[in-house]
């Protein structure tokens, strides 16, 4: 029987994880674990952990790690995950990927390998910054990559097109700084235990998942 495949995408904002984890998702037939889907499983479905996430956040405070990583093994522990998953958005902190490992060792399981999204800080504050989105319907759109035929206005109901505040370049930096100083060290921690793989994400997305699906492979 083979072992079960436990993998993480790993990557800063902007850096694509979210479409090559769709994509991953057909290729692996695991689930998808992303943390944010299971915050809002658990605040919707009123679940214990979900009220006590809702007590913190209500509070304007960050939800514990305790919180998080409960909810992440037990996600884990359904049966679909048996024989695997793809997990996004977690671990954010060492201490989240030192209750992981603990709770995979004691099933007998353990990370299979940490799939690592590379994109310069430059690019990702260009992808970002350079987002603008439909007033009315929503629709989003990229001065570079994904231009409305008119400027500054909606194809499909002549919205204005504006910029978030948290697109702003500035703004998009400070969120990289706090990234990287939360998550960085957890390069080093999977990279110590000979699981990390880096993956040049500065490129298609095509190309990206290609290099993802050989890391897979082991080629």
């Amino acid at each position: 029987m083979p072992a079960a495949k436990y993998i993480i995408l790993f990557g800063p904002p902007a850096s694509g994880k979210g479409t090559q984890a769709a994509r991953l998702r057909e290729l692996l037939n695991l689930p998808h674990v992303a943390s944010g889907d299971l915050f809002r499983e658990n605040l919707q479905g009123e679940t214990k952990l979900g009220l006590e996430a809702k007590a913190y956040m209500d509070r304007g405070e960050l939800v514990p790690d305790d919180i998080t990583i409960a909810m992440v093994i037990d996600r884990l522990s359904r049966p679909d995950c048996a024989d695997g998953a793809l997990l996004d958005g977690f671990p954010r902190t060492i201490a989240q990927a030192v209750a992981l490992d603990q709770a995979l060792s004691a099933q007998g399981h353990r990370i299979s390998q940490v799939l690592y999204v590379a994109v310069p800080d430059n690019v990702l504050v260009e992808r970002v910054s350079g987002r603008r989105l439909c007033r009315t319907c929503g629709e989003a759109y990229h001065i570079l990559f994904n231009q409305p035929k008119v400027p500054g206005v909606c194809d499909h109901d002549g919205g204005e097109l504006y910029q978030r505040d948290d697109d702003q370049p500035e703004t998009v930096r400070k969120r990289l700084q706090v990234y990287w100083e939360q998550t960085s060290p957890l390069i080093d921690y999977y990279r110590g235990q000979g699981v990390l793989v880096d993956i040049d994400g500065n490129q298609s997305i095509d190309a990206v998942t290609m290099d993802l699906e050989k890391a897979i492979a082991g080629t």
